[in-house]
């Protein structure tokens, strides 16, 4: 390929944001740099670069999607915990034991965990915080149907379930947050390193 001043006067851009892109085709595998001998383009089919391509783009969209998440779900588990009602705890033990249930027989977990998020929501008991998210559900819900073709992408989450209910059940909201970042951490983690097979 060109030299990277060659490249940023043929596009019109500045060498930080040649070096920025040059380094984004580096970590996709389109090419490769060597330090004093050139750029150059490594062999890739057009199926692979454009799946590479794909799967980089859902990457920063459940990333994004996970900032909000961790803004708004995260006020909502902290109300949780201070406002969760005995009926409300019952119902969310329930479909903590569904989830139990389909996790250990090896079944899709997704849907139920989906739920689980949804009743920590309404435990907040703020309907202008669960309007607002029911108003992203359609972006949230990624998170749960097939993120990145990997169901199993999130087992790494499947504890801190537990814990946070067991700290909001106990009312410990200090505890319920620390676990809920706990669970956003995990799932960050896995989109960051998530490699497709």
């Amino acid at each position: 390929m060109p030299s990277v001043s060659e490249m940023t006067h043929m596009f019109g851009v500045g060498r930080s944001s040649m070096r920025e892109a040059l380094r984004y085709l580096e970590a996709m595998e389109i090419i490769r740099v060597e330090n004093g001998k050139g750029i150059f383009v490594l062999e890739v089919d057009t199926f692979r670069f454009s799946g590479k391509v794909k799967v980089e783009r859902e990457r920063q969209s459940l990333l994004a999607i996970l900032e909000v998440r961790k803004a708004l779900e995260g006020k909502a588990v902290e109300l949780a915990a201070q406002r969760i009602s005995a009926g409300r705890v019952k119902e969310v033990r329930k479909c903590l034991e569904e989830y139990r249930k389909l996790k250990e027989s090896g079944e899709d977990t997704s849907m139920v965990d989906l739920m689980f998020h949804r009743h920590i929501i309404k435990a907040a008991d703020n309907p202008i915080l669960e309007t607002v998210l029911n108003s992203v559900s359609e972006l949230y819900e990624k998170f749960f149907n097939d993120p990145l073709g990997d169901k199993q992408l999130f087992d790494a989450t499947y504890e801190f379930h537990f814990t946070m209910f067991d700290a909001i059940a106990a009312h410990d909201t200090k505890n319920a947050k620390r676990e809920f970042n706990k669970l956003m951490n995990a799932i960050e983690s896995r989109i960051k390193q998530f490699k497709p097979a």
